[in-house]
């Protein structure tokens, strides 16, 4: 699929790729967040006109929308895969080591995406904040419903609140976003992580 800019070149529309501009999109969101990224930045860096981003992604709002479904598809792919180890514990290490090596990536903006956008202050933005949160609440759903088997399987003991577990995990999963993004190094947040899991409450 091409989407033809409002631009013309000799006359003709100029054609770009929405893969591209898209995949531009997401990494001026990911550095700037949703309020910070300016339409100007964002027109830049996908290398089209806003009458052209309008066209093909829609206002600013469904851009990020779609820009939010490439970065779970791309850079998330492990939280799905995590969920399929074969114990609670392996389930928490695939998804804090992964969450290291997307949020603290040598190519890519550090932090996480979904943390970075909840952070925002006028109302035309809450909607991206509920978005967000909304897919984070699934997301933790599906770790209360894992947990809860393992629970079951006796693989993580009679005491032990699925829920509460899986609000701790995502907790855990949040501040390393943000001690990313503020900097922190990557064998310090390896530390956090290997503590973490020395006091998980099963095998």
């Amino acid at each position: 699929m091409k989407c033809s800019a409002s631009t013309a070149v000799r006359g003709r529309p100029r054609e770009f790729d929405p893969d591209d501009a898209l995949a531009a999109a997401l990494r001026v969101f990911w550095q700037q967040g949703y309020e910070g990224a300016s339409m100007a930045d964002l027109t830049e860096a996908m290398g089209i006109t806003k009458p052209s981003l309008y066209a093909c992604f829609g206002n600013k709002e469904a851009l990020f929308r779609k820009a939010l479904d490439l970065y779970e598809r791309d850079k998330l792919a492990y939280v799905g895969q995590a969920l399929q180890e074969p114990t609670a514990r392996a389930v928490a290490e695939k998804l804090l080591r992964g969450a290291l090596a997307t949020h603290c990536g040598g190519s890519d903006p550090q932090g996480c995406l979904g943390v970075i956008a909840t952070v925002v202050g006028c109302s035309e933005a809450e909607s991206i904040r509920e978005h967000v949160c909304a897919r984070r609440a699934s997301s933790q759903a599906a770790m209360v419903e894992r947990f809860a088997r393992a629970k079951a399987e006796g693989d993580l003991p009679e005491s032990v609140d699925p829920k509460a577990l899986a609000s701790c995990l995502t907790t855990v999963l949040g501040g390393l976003s943000i001690k990313a993004q503020d900097g922190t190094t990557r064998p310090e947040l390896e530390a956090t992580v290997d503590a973490f899991l020395s006091m998980w409450p099963g095998r």
